[in-house]
């Protein structure tokens, strides 16, 4: 199930992390390239690879690829500093990233979706017939339609953008550790459009009932269908973001879902969605 998290987008700033400057300086990519030498999960001097990370009691082993050593630092700092997450590893390099998550076999994986030469894409492919299988979170810079669904096709479970505010980029972990699937709020009109282009036949869908939906409530999920935010849908309907938020759970609790994106391919299928 995707976690919903453009319900409620925090107002806070962006997460706290360094960033790279124009330059945008990177590791040497030679083998080793990008490691924590000392692993928080690690436990006395057992050297990395060699064996998998002994965690601290319950917590959750993270492997961080980020071709951004600046950037890398600071999301290790950040995590942690949280209970129950420790760092298991760390690596700039696409084949190492296999290794380490072969070796290591983390809880969730943390890719860079901009490792040079497509390698977070490598990454995908390679560990996606792994067993025990390794969830992974793709941290992006931007909303683009093509790798976003790419990266989902070849198996990432969540993406989230680098700039997200950092309860934002902490709760998607945590989703993602627990099995669900996680959308950054900017990704779901993306791939809302995508699954509207999948769906030929949706304009021929009829509405033979209402599942127990208010008028109002019909017309948000049909502008959730068409990718509207909730800002643009209070805009519309002269109401509160707060208002359709409040509407929006009511619709998530009728029809026993808990995403938009969930809602939106109910609603295509279901002929909830605008025809205009």
């Amino acid at each position: 199930m995707i976690d919903q998290t453009s319900v409620q987008r925090s107002p806070e700033p962006p997460i706290a992390l360094p960033r790279e400057g124009q330059d945008r300086l990177r590791e040497p990519m030679g083998p080793g390239a990008g490691q924590n030498s000392r692993p928080k999960c690690l436990a006395g001097d057992t050297p990395l690879g060699s064996e998998p990370a002994r965690r601290e009691s319950g917590s959750s082993r993270i492997l961080i690829a980020d071709g951004h050593p600046i950037f890398r630092d600071g999301l290790r700092k950040l995590i942690e500093t949280q209970r129950g997450l420790c760092v298991s590893g760390e690596s700039s390099v696409g084949a190492e990233v296999v290794r380490l998550a072969r070796e290591l076999r983390p809880d969730i994986l943390l890719l860079d979706l901009g490792l040079p030469g497509r390698a977070g894409f490598q990454v995908l492919t390679e560990l996606a017939g792994i067993t025990p299988p390794v969830r992974i979170l793709v941290m992006a810079e931007a909303v683009e339609e093509g790798p976003i669904l790419e990266a989902f096709y070849l198996g990432a479970h969540g993406v989230v953008l680098k700039g997200s505010p950092r309860e934002v980029l902490l709760k998607s972990i945590h989703s993602v550790i627990a099995g669900q699937y996680w959308l950054d709020g900017e990704s779901v009109p993306v791939v809302i459009e995508a699954v509207r282009k999948s769906f030929p036949f949706w304009k021929g869908a009829t509405r033979d009932r209402d599942y127990g939906l208010t008028p109002r409530e019909l017309k948000i999920v049909e502008k959730i269908a068409n990718g509207s935010s909730n800002k643009e849908m209070g805009q519309e309907f002269s109401i509160s973001e707060r208002t359709v938020k409040h509407h929006l759970t009511n619709v998530f609790n009728k029809l026993g879902m808990s995403s938009r994106l969930e809602l939106a391919v109910f609603a295509l299928e279901h002929g909830l969605a605008n025809r205009g």
